[in-house]
């Protein structure tokens, strides 16, 4: 069966709402925009859906070039695509600090209302390098400000055989959108973007380097901000569990050429 994009997925500013798009560069960082902006607190350190949830209910689009946030009762926030400045702000995710430009003091206000703490908003240029674990996924490969690695891929079968676990187990089927995929492929068995190592997407070329462990943010609703745990966390931990990377679901991939990739596109194994 040929397998192919289903829908592809950009988070602009990492923790915040994606856009779903129907087509994309593919960049060393990941696709175009992708978490390229983030929210830190005063002293840099990067948010994050799990001590913040109310993230997911700051939505973003584009607007030619510009990157618009909005939330309910508040007017909305247009920001450069790409702001201009000096990068001279220290910022921190997981166990990276980089140089970043710092946006606006505007935008640090607004988010500052919308999520309740101070905080402020900084954009990842092109000058910046942050790399993946070369343990995974080899010396030299980019990324933004993603958790670890430019792209993540699950498979629309994956989805469905959880699914079925959960309604078995009596709980509610959940939705791609708890899981932040970049890249969604259908027309596979579950869990075969485990195991395909080099791949093509469209003219990009990809390679998959490591599985995609699971934190508390699956148990978010990503329409409300509403915590509601243990799913899918629970069920997952019953038959994806690993030793090496938690429990699993997804698999994390990273640039081994650069291209467009549009929905519909073939997927091909190299």
């Amino acid at each position: 069966m040929t397998v192919t994009v289903r829908s592809l997925h950009v988070y602009p500013v990492k923790g915040l709402k994606g856009i779903e798009v129907p087509r994309a560069r593919c960049t060393d960082l990941g696709l175009e925009h992708d978490r390229r902006f983030m929210v830190v607190d005063p002293a840099g350190l990067f948010f994050t859906q799990r001590s913040h949830p109310r993230m997911a209910t700051l939505w973003t689009d584009f607007r030619g070039d510009a990157l618009e946030i909005s939330t309910a009762d508040m007017s909305p926030l247009e920001v450069p695509l790409r702001p201009a400045g000096a990068p001279g702000t220290r910022v921190t995710v997981w166990s990276s600090t980089v140089d970043a430009v710092a946006v606006s003091i505007e935008a640090d206000a607004w988010l500052t209302e919308a999520l309740g703490t101070p905080c402020r908003l900084v954009y990842m240029p092109d000058s910046t390098e942050r790399f993946s674990n070369a343990h995974y996924a080899g010396n030299g490969r980019r990324v933004g400000f993603a958790d670890g690695f430019a792209y993540l891929v699950i498979g629309s079968a994956s989805l469905d055989d959880l699914n079925a676990r959960l309604v078995a187990r009596g709980q509610a089927a959940l939705p791609m959108n708890r899981f932040r995929p970049n890249l969604v492929v259908e027309g596979a068995a579950p869990y075969a973007e485990d195991g395909w190592g080099d791949i093509r997407a469209g003219t990009a070329r990809m390679r998959g380097v490591k599985p995609c462990g699971r934190c508390e943010v699956t148990t978010t609703d990503q329409s409300t901000g509403e915590v509601r745990g243990p799913e899918p966390l629970a069920t997952l931990a019953t038959y994806r569990n690993s030793p090496e990377f938690g429990v699993m679901f997804g698999m994390n991939y990273v640039t081994l050429g650069s291209g467009e990739v549009a929905v519909g596109d073939t997927v091909d194994l190299l």
